[in-house]
Parts: C-alpha cells; sequence; structure tokens
C-alpha cells in the first residue's frame, strides 16, 4: 500500500505524491513512476504497488495536484493544460529525493505510462542524475534536446496507436542512434494503454505481462 509524501520539487516549491517500500530490508533501487493523463489514480497505485514487491522504493509524483478524472475529454484537458516546466521540476525533484533517500542506494530510474511515458523521454533528456528510462507509448511535444540523454532507454510502444505511433519512437531511437546513445524499442500487436488492464478495450494481458517483465529486468540491470 503506498502512503503519501512530500518533497521539494526542482524550482524550490513543495510536491507531493505516493511511495512504497519493498518488503526487504536494505538499501533497494528506486523507480519514479509517472501517471497516465488520468492522475494519480488507482491503476498507478497498483503499479507502485508492483514495483515495490519486485523490490524497488518507487514514487509517483502526484502531477495533477489531486485532481482525478475517468472522462477523456477532461483528461485530454488537464493533459494540455498541465505546467509541463512544472512537472518536470516535480519528477527531477521526486529523482533528488529518493536518490539522497536512506532506504534506497541512490540509484533512481523512470518509468511512464501515456503522457507519462512522454514526459519520461523528458526527463531523460532533462535529468542527468536518471540511470534508467522506460517509457510507455508516449512521445513528448515538442522534441526535447535528446543529446543531453545519458541514461540507457526501455521504450515500449503499440503496433495499433495513431497518438504515440511506433514511426515516431523509431525516429526517436534512431536519432539516439546516431549519437551511439542506448534505446531499446520494443512494438507489440496491441492498441494504446495496452498495459492498463482497467481498460478492458484496450488491455492486451500478454502484451502487458512481457513489457512489464522485460522493465522490471532493465531496471534490475541498470538499478542494483
Amino acid at each position: 500500500m503506498s502512503e503519501k509524501v512530500s518533497f521539494p520539487a526542482k524550482n524550490g516549491s513543495s510536491a507531493t505524491g505516493e511511495i512504497v517500500w519493498p518488503k526487504q530490508d536494505g538499501k533497494a533501487p528506486a523507480v519514479v513512476l509517472i501517471q497516465e493523463w488520468w492522475g494519480l489514480n488507482d491503476q498507478i497505485r497498483s503499479l507502485l504497488d508492483r514495483l515495490g514487491a519486485a523490490g524497488f522504493v518507487a514514487l509517483a509524483p502526484d502531477l495533477y495536484h489531486g485532481k482525478l478524472t475517468k472522462d477523456p475529454t477532461e483528461a485530454n484537458r488537464l493533459m494540455t493544460e498541465l505546467d509541463k516546466p512544472r512537472a518536470l521540476d516535480e519528477i527531477a525533484g521526486a529523482v533528488s529525493f529518493l536518490a539522497g533517500h536512506e532506504r534506497t542506494n541512490g540509484k533512481v530510474g523512470v518509468m511512464g505510462f501515456c503522457m507519462g511515458g512522454a514526459l519520461s523521454f523528458a526527463a531523460a533528456a532533462t535529468i542527468p542524475e536518471l540511470a534508467a528510462v522506460v517509457p510507455y507509448y508516449g512521445v513528448p511535444s515538442p522534441a526535447p534536446d535528446y543529446s543531453r540523454v545519458k541514461a540507457p532507454i526501455l521504450a515500449h510502444f503499440a503496433a495499433h496507436d495513431g497518438w504515440a505511433t511506433p514511426a515516431a519512437a523509431e525516429a526517436i531511437r534512431k536519432e539516439l542512434a546516431a549519437r551511439n546513445q542506448p534505446m531499446e524499442l520494443h512494438v507489440y500487436d496491441a492498441d494504446h494503454a495496452f498495459a492498463n488492464d482497467t481498460r478492458p478495450d484496450v488491455y492486451n494481458p500478454d502484451a502487458a505481462k512481457i513489457a512489464w517483465e522485460r522493465s522490471i529486468e532493465f531496471l534490475k540491470q541498470h538499478l542494483g
């Protein structure tokens, strides 16, 4: 079960979120989990719990500051109106908070879904302290300066996604590869949001299972 947490954003303002702790003693790797466009809801909390069960300290910043929705039109409005520089400051603050926490080994990765996937790519280009980045079906617009990416990236995209297209993901991979920056890209025979088990219209359990297992292995490899 997650618990509320407060931490300073990079710009010095106060940020909040929810955090889970692994069961094992000692120092653990850490992950910042970035929400979909719905907000920090129960589905995101379930992912926090899964990360905790996998042995990570995991923190989800509340980028909407308490706002939640189940309506796609409202979710689109919340995402469109999101102050992205502030959101990235809060994500950077979460990374610094975890890196310096007594329960972590100092290594922090980021994982995000949909809007959170786009923000994960943006975080990779703006937060040099990150040690691993796992975006799910999200592409930032406008594009960040990918030449600044230091952490390895493992990206999961859907073949039938008209928003975060495989072509857009491949373009990012090629740009990074030209500078010998590592990005592993997997495209699944699925729809956008295929990993969201509260969305029976798009949830693909087989693709979700494979993507999750790859993500945990990748995070443990680079943060362990």
